[in-house]
């Protein structure tokens, strides 16, 4: 209870920056355990392991057998969104620039998923050290008035609560910025880290389909030709 009863103390001498600061650490709280649970739980390291496991059907031609699969794959893999987009350009013919804008539509959205709210721990942290500081001038101004304005009598009390607001707030503004500053470099280490290996995956299966574009073209031609009945027949030298 003596430590409770401690805390609470230092809370009410900070006075309204406390609150403020008390505010910006819940929301700090609430980021960081969004971002963990997105960044650790749902999503796991394994994208290039999933595009290397596509290789022999994107070069055997299988692009539709792929396209189809990439539905269900899209709830674990983010990298299945992207593939889905390049296997269906390519199927449609659109060529190797069109495979890699389609494909980088997908992975601009899911990277920026990836990106998402964790910029604001730093923010926070460095209002929150703001506000601190905010407080401890605010603070040592109520004691600058105390000595100058106040009764012989007063000076003491006035002085002693203007560097307890100064004190607490500068205290309780670090206790606030140094876990939101170290999960941000956490996160931000994790984020580049999923970043890097979805973007690998994606270059990987960029690589096989572009190989890949020119047989399929070819047969998706034939096949054209075919259909209309004006394949043209060979003559013998």
């Amino acid at each position: 209870m003596g430590v409770f009863s401690t805390i609470s103390s230092a809370f009410l001498q900070g006075g309204v920056w406390m609150w403020v600061i008390l505010t910006l650490q819940l929301v700090s709280f609430a980021i960081m355990i969004e971002r963990v649970f997105s960044l650790y739980m749902k999503k796991k390291i394994g994208e290039l392991n999933f595009a290397e496991s596509l290789e022999k059907d994107i070069k055997r031609g299988n692009l539709k057998d792929i396209y189809d699969n990439m539905e269900r794959e899209q709830q674990v893999h983010p990298l299945a969104g992207a593939v889905k987009a390049g296997t269906k350009s390519a199927m449609n013919l659109g060529g190797k620039e069109e495979i890699k804008g389609k494909m980088d539509e997908v992975l601009i959205s899911e990277n920026a998923k990836l990106e998402k709210r964790t910029g604001f721990l730093s923010m926070l942290a460095n209002v929150g050290t703001l506000t601190g500081l905010l407080g401890t001038i605010v603070g040592m101004i109520q004691s600058f008035a105390a000595v100058s304005y106040a009764n012989p009598t007063e000076k003491a009390a006035l002085l002693s609560s203007g560097i307890s607001v100064a004190m607490n707030t500068t205290a309780y503004g670090l206790i606030m910025a140094i876990p939101a500053i170290i999960m941000y470099s956490v996160l931000s280490n994790r984020t580049n880290d999923l970043a890097e290996d979805l973007n690998q995956g994606a270059l990987k299966v960029f690589n096989w389909l572009s190989y890949a574009y020119e047989p399929t073209q070819i047969r998706g031609a034939r096949k054209e030709r075919k259909e209309r009945g004006s394949l043209e027949p060979t003559t013998d030298a």
